[in-house]
């Protein structure tokens, strides 16, 4: 029997049919929805952690205590979780612990491009890559056969694509439940886990040695494997781009990755013998080219295929023509479907974060950002968001523009989330090192952006049960801020009247400006409507970018349908001419 599958679906499919117990990760598109299945899974522990090393460190506890877990996270994530990543890779674990790593070439959700088969290498840790959503399951069962066979932590890369495509896994008889088992004694064995750099020293061959094994492994392993064609044309690829490689280059000789690091040499070598030409195709950076051109062997990549963006089969397959690999007459006509019109992006109808944003364009602050639904505010028309880095750098950035001294008033924003995730440390360093920035948390009560995921402000966890929770102002409180403020970042007199006195008190301070996120609580009054005999078109109410506000003829218009009956327009509505429909 089969069912349709996401790729992220079958990842966690694969973790529970390959006896995962425990999930831990944070949220990041596009690798959010393995862990929110996995959790749905019978007799697994999953969480959200406050950030993916918290999420990783957990996993390797769980590891060492002899039960196989599952992390994963975002590229990004895994800069977040390098330091733990890296002292694993020397410790090695217990049981199989695999780290589920999503990349997102093209940018569809993320601040960079980067790409992270470069931390197998970095870190000497195998990487697996599948190619659907059948191997996404099958290669988690093999990335912890790996693991426990050669005590190592796996890396399995995904995509985008690979992750949120659809395609067929077969199903397979579920695990029987069993009751939880006795607690483990725990092994103490302080030279194979602490890495002091006495035991570090002695663990340092032994990662070389396995990684050499791990080479004779690559070799052997059913995930890679040639695939007899043609001999004019050798095709190296791996993950969802074999998929493209194969539509573009049907009768080619090929070498299908499953392992993409260690490669394997013999393999290449082969193919290489066979074939008049070898053609790497690869998203991103030339990480398998560089490595076949380091054994001597001709070989087209990147200079046929480009280094920026996502391919796609089209896109392989212009290339592959302006090249000359493919002729004239195996070319395919490519229908191109019409371009639709361009949306920018913007914040939510009743959006909490919109009062805070246009409070701070109305003041003209420099406002220092980063990552989550309030980047938007940086978005015309609201044009109040200044610079976005990574998650919790708007503190750190805040502080050192402070310190340098502008005359501009500055502050910074940060999300409840991303507090929890990487705001308190550099808040802690404004108070340490006398900075005198105004931090606002834009609390919206929930992991918005990539999906709605609970957090620790938001009560729950993610296996559903209540949870503590823990006030962003009280930590701000604890941590030693005098001035800490919440208010609704609906009051727009007051939210303005806060930011103004927070900016003249000379001293560093917290403004939480909390409201549910409206599509989490689901909250809807009554719409709004305007009142155009009254309206003087000012333009204020369009400034704010609420998509049900528009402009017509003789005025501004709501759509009823879109309007989730926020009233904020309202309260910024000089003539008064924005009114709740039957009050």
């Amino acid at each position: 029997m089969k069912k349709i599958m996401t790729g992220n679906e079958a990842f966690a499919y694969g973790a529970y049919l390959a006896g995962i117990k425990i999930g831990a990760g944070y949220p990041g598109t596009p690798s959010s929805e393995i862990l929110y299945n996995f959790a749905r899974y019978p007799g697994v522990y999953a969480e959200w952690s406050v950030n993916e090393k918290v999420a990783l460190d957990v996993c390797v506890g769980a590891a060492y205590a002899g039960r196989r877990a599952v992390m994963t996270t975002k590229h990004v994530g895994l800069n977040v979780a390098a330091d733990s990543l890296f002292y694993v890779a020397y410790t090695g674990l217990k049981a199989g612990l695999v780290i589920i790593n999503a990349d997102d070439p093209f940018m569809h959700s993320s601040q960079n491009e980067q790409d992270n088969r470069h931390y197998a290498r970095f870190a000497k840790v195998p990487m697996l890559e599948p190619a659907d959503s059948e191997e996404a399951k099958s290669f988690v069962k093999y990335a912890v056969e790996i693991s426990e066979a050669f005590d190592t932590p796996v890396i399995i890369r995904s995509t985008t694509r690979l992750s949120h495509s659809r395609t067929a896994v077969n199903l397979e008889e579920e695990p029987v439940q069993q009751a939880p088992p006795e607690p483990l004694a725990y092994e103490r064995n302080p030279v194979k886990y602490v890495m002091i750099p006495a035991y570090a020293r002695q663990r340092h061959p032994v990662v070389e040695e396995r990684l050499k094994k791990l080479a004779e492994f690559a070799e052997a392993t059913p995930l890679n494997y040639i695939e007899a064609g043609d001999d004019s044309l050798g095709i190296i690829s791996s993950g969802v781009v074999y998929q493209y490689a194969k539509e573009v280059f049907p009768t080619a000789t090929f070498l299908k990755l499953g392992m993409v690091y260690p490669l394997p040499v013999k393999l290449i070598r082969e193919l290489a013998e066979r074939v008049k030409q070898v053609v790497v195709v690869e998203e991103l950076d030339p990480f398998i080219e560089e490595h076949v051109r380091l054994l001597g062997i001709p070989v087209k990549g990147k200079d046929v295929f480009p280094m920026i963006g996502e391919l796609s089969p089209g896109r392989v397959r212009k290339c592959a023509q302006e090249a000359g690999l493919i002729p004239q007459g195996e070319l395919k006509k490519v229908v191109s479907a019409p371009a639709l019109p361009g949306r920018p992006p913007m914040l939510c109808p009743g959006c909490g974060h919109r009062g805070v944003f246009y409070a701070l364009q109305r003041l003209r602050t420099v406002t220092f950002g980063d990552i989550g639904c309030y980047t938007l505010g940086a978005a015309p028309p609201l044009n109040a968001m200044h610079t976005c880095g990574c998650m919790g750098a708007g503190l750190g950035v805040v502080h050192g523009v402070d310190k340098v001294g502008v005359k501009d008033r500055t502050v910074a924003v940060i999300g409840d989330s991303t507090f929890f995730h990487s705001g308190v440390a550099p808040l802690i360093n404004i108070l340490y090192n006398k900075g005198v920035s105004t931090v606002i948390v834009l609390d919206n009560r929930v992991t918005a952006m990539t999906g709605h995921q609970p957090h620790p402000g938001s009560g729950k966890t993610l296996m559903g049960e209540d949870a503590p929770l823990i006030s962003v102002e009280e930590v701000a409180r604890g941590i030693g801020f005098k001035r800490v403020d919440v208010v609704n970042p609906y009051d727009f007199r007051n939210v303005v009247d806060t930011i103004k006195e927070h900016l003249r008190s000379g001293e560093p301070s917290v403004i939480v400006a909390r409201h549910p996120c409206v599509l989490y609580t689901r909250e809807r009054y009554s719409p709004y409507a305007v009142n155009l005999e009254l309206c003087n078109e000012c333009g204020n109410c369009l400034r704010i970018g609420c998509v049900p506000i528009s402009k017509v003829e003789g005025g501004v218009a709501i759509d009823a349908a879109l309007c989730v009956g926020c009233g904020f327009c309202a309260t910024i509505c000089n003539p008064k001419a924005i009114y709740q429909l039957g009050s």
